[in-house]
């Protein structure tokens, strides 16, 4: 099934979320090649593909996982939750509608 893993930053989370991004994406990457990402991104702090010194306020990754507990463990061996850039972390089931 495919789960909505919500990630929503520390304040003034820039400075660990770079220190911390190869791994990061190291590990969607893995998602990827084994054909169970559908998309992952982050959510810029003003309204810029480029938000600079704003930074972010969180991350969302669609990702396949055989359960609810498989995709909270995934999560919560994030580089990102290790390094503190994450306050919260919210998991939830998602099913696509549309593009059909």
């Amino acid at each position: 099934m495919w789960f909505a893993i919500i990630g929503t930053d520390v304040a003034d989370s820039l400075e660990r979320r770079k220190s911390v991004r190869p791994a990061h994406i190291a590990r969607l990457q893995s998602l990827l090649e084994a054909g169970r990402l559908f998309v992952a991104g982050a959510f810029p702090a003003i309204e810029s593909d480029d938000p600079g010194s704003a930074g972010f306020t969180g991350s969302l990754i669609l990702a396949e996982f055989p359960s609810l507990a498989e995709a909270r463990a995934w999560a919560e061996a994030d580089p990102y939750v290790a390094a503190g850039v994450y306050a919260e972390v919210q998991i939830k089931p998602f099913r696509k509608a549309l593009p059909a």
